[in-house]
């Protein structure tokens, strides 16, 4: 029961650098964000480091995480079964999705809606959509779409499963979203196809990846630095004008959809690549993190959003704002993962059952006690590995 603690600790990554993204967001003029700070407005978009910061995740974080989600779909259908596999989807992602749309998502809602919002309007705020939720519900929809196939006898195989690169193209070139790079950001129930099928497509790669046995490569990480700066950039220039405004050639953007389908791919690439080079050995740190990150995905944007509001009338610079954001809300959420959720139920429900090792070491070798109890006192304890989302 080989453990891929690169992909596992690439998948938490992925998961991490949506609190990256959303505590940046006050910094740039986009809309509807609740709150934004007068510097986003008093500088131009294409010397804001961190509008180019928001641009460079969203273009692939999301597909590799879609990539990650079937890969270790495929992986928990072969070795537990279709029924287990159900069974997890339903409770690790279907339970917490529905606990947060009773609890997070109107809090969200409320700071997003102001005064508008309603005390009567708590228990359906999830009609107007699923806030930073909603990849839990595309997840949903996957994961019974694979079912679907599975039961009907398809399999992912085949090589011409490696069509899918070129294949999203088609959506990218449907998105109408054009201020960046990836695609549409939409949060309601009923998914565009767009959307939807774009993210499907790296969804199903990583199916077929698991099932074709496709190894990893070290090597494939130069593919990281290539994509970040030739590729991005240019993509943002042939969609952008002089004044940075959007190009209306349909030339121009059919040429940035094509370098934003190669970025996002050579990022998938290049970041397996670079995961498989500095974390395919266990730590259990790492794995402590890795554990954690669904937690604070879930959890962390009404607390983003509320230190953004706090710290967006400081007198300070915005880079001090900016690290306020991340320094309050990571420790604090982390914090509260420790004591009250890791090993809890609700703990259990994300991501399995967790037991501190450190009392299992024998009082009679207190060296050996002292020793065992810092390098396992992190370490979660569970028969047989379980993926999560």
């Amino acid at each position: 029961m080989t453990r891929f603690h690169d992909l596992d600790a690439l998948r938490a990554a992925a998961m991490l650098l949506g609190l990256v993204l959303h505590a940046a967001v006050f910094l740039v003029p986009v809309e509807p964000w609740p709150v934004h700070d007068e510097w986003a407005y008093s500088t131009e978009p294409e010397t804001n480091p961190y509008a180019l910061a928001i641009s460079a995740i969203h273009g692939f974080r999301m597909p590799l995480f879609f990539l990650l989600s079937g890969f270790f779909s495929a992986m928990l259908w072969q070795r537990r079964g279709l029924e287990r596999l159900v069974q997890l989807r339903l409770l690790r992602i279907g339970l917490p999705l529905l606990g947060g749309m009773l609890t997070i998502v109107p809090i969200v809602a409320w700071q997003f809606a102001g005064s508008d919002f309603k005390l009567l309007d708590w228990p359906l705020a999830w009609l107007d959509g699923l806030a930073h939720l909603w990849f839990l519900w595309y997840l949903l929809l996957m994961s019974a779409a694979f079912v679907v196939a599975i039961r009907i006898g398809l399999r992912f195989r085949h090589r011409l499963w490696w069509l899918l690169i070129p294949l999203a193209l088609v959506p990218q070139v449907l998105m109408q979203e054009r201020l960046g790079f990836g695609a549409d950001t939409i949060v309601d129930l009923l998914p565009p196809v767009r959307v939807f099928g774009y993210y499907f497509c790296f969804f199903l790669f990583g199916v077929f990846f698991f099932q074709r046995r496709v190894a990893t490569r070290k090597w494939w990480a130069v593919a990281v630095p290539v994509a970040v700066v030739p590729v991005h950039f240019l993509g943002l220039m042939l969609m952008h004008d002089e004044r940075f405004q959007i190009v209306d050639q349909a030339w121009a953007w059919g040429t940035a959809a094509t370098l934003q389908i190669v970025y996002a791919w050579m990022m998938c690439f290049g970041s397996m690549g670079l995961f498989r080079l500095i974390a395919s050995r266990k730590r259990y740190w790492v794995r402590y993190l890795s554990d954690a990150s669904y937690w604070l995905y879930l959890s962390h944007l009404p607390l983003v959003v509320g230190v953004q509001t706090l710290t967006a009338s400081w007198q300070v610079t915005v880079h001090l704002k900016y690290l306020t954001v991340l320094g309050v809300t990571v420790p604090v959420l982390l914090a509260a993962y420790q004591t009250g959720v890791r090993y809890t139920a609700v703990g259990t429900l994300l991501n399995g059952p967790r037991t501190r090792r450190a009392s299992r070491i024998s009082s009679e070798d207190p060296i050996r006690k002292g020793k065992a109890c810092r390098k396992l006192m992190w370490e979660p304890r569970t028969k047989v590995p379980e993926e999560g989302v």
